[in-house]
């Protein structure tokens, strides 16, 4: 665990163009770091391009889908040509799905799996060569508390944070030996477009919560903790006591969540 400072951190952050990715590229810009800047809407992603450059003027953006092995080779290929390396990863991008399992098709977990856990996983591959020769390097995935606990009437998405869980801790302990940090952001519900991005809403699943983390709060606290070099971050109370509680008594939780199905 290796604490760092933001200023000129040589950084990639994904999903960048809105939500929780928008604001930990401003987090990260206010606080001095280069960034590369990456999303698939591109007037989107140029609109968060101008706030980042207030900060850093020589910040970058690549615009594409993350799951194509194209725009992934190029985001790397960005930092190398515009800043000589990478210092930090942040994968942020990533999509859900709302509904019964057994009501959906195979294209929807596909698409989850796909978004949420092969392409951030492809894009640290590609990118752990410049992390070896960066300075004080570290990989910051951002999962949620669905990856600590499973609800109903999101399998999919619940998969693929268990899946990003796992692989955190796996990849962790291979780059150690390396200086290579690993850190897994837990957050819970947030009002971000998340919701409004959903690629399926089977059975009129409920969208937008009453009560959510500010996309704001998230940022600020995930940049700590990369700061700080923590291994891992649960962000609210809430979601600290769902994982706890799940960790104490799993049978309790299983009544618990089976009740709010």
């Amino acid at each position: 665990m290796t604490s760092r400072k933001i200023e000129g951190l040589r950084t990639i952050v994904t999903g960048a163009s809105s939500g929780i990715g928008r604001e930990i590229a401003i987090e990260l810009a206010r606080q001095g770091a280069k960034l590369i800047i990456t999303a698939r809407r591109a007037e989107r992603l140029d609109e968060v391009l101008a706030e980042v450059k207030h900060f850093r003027p020589d910040a970058a953006a690549v615009v594409g889908d993350i799951v194509d092995a194209v725009t992934r080779r190029a985001i790397v290929e960005a930092a190398q040509r515009e800043f000589g390396g990478l210092d930090a990863v942040v994968n942020n991008a990533g999509i859900g799905a709302l509904g019964p399992f057994a009501n959906a098709n195979e294209d929807r977990v596909r698409r989850v799996m796909e978004v949420n856990f092969f392409a951030p996983v492809e894009l640290i591959r590609l990118a752990i060569p410049l992390l070896r020769n960066g300075n004080r390097p570290i990989i910051a995935n951002v999962s949620s508390v669905l990856g600590h606990r499973a609800v109903a009437n999101k399998s999919e998405y619940c998969a693929s944070k268990f899946a990003m869980h796992g692989f955190s801790d796996a990849l962790r302990c291979e780059l150690a030996r390396e200086g290579i940090d690993v850190l897994l952001v837990s957050p819970s519900t947030t009002s971000s477009e998340f919701f409004d991005q959903v690629i399926d809403r089977e059975g009129g699943a409920t969208t937008h919560p009453r009560q959510a983390m500010s996309p704001q709060a998230v940022a600020r606290k995930t940049v700590k903790a990369i700061c700080q070099g923590k291994h891992e971050v649960i962000l609210s109370a809430g979601g600290k006591a769902l994982v706890w509680l799940d960790r104490l008594c799993p049978p309790i939780m299983n009544r618990i969540l089976a009740k709010f199905r």
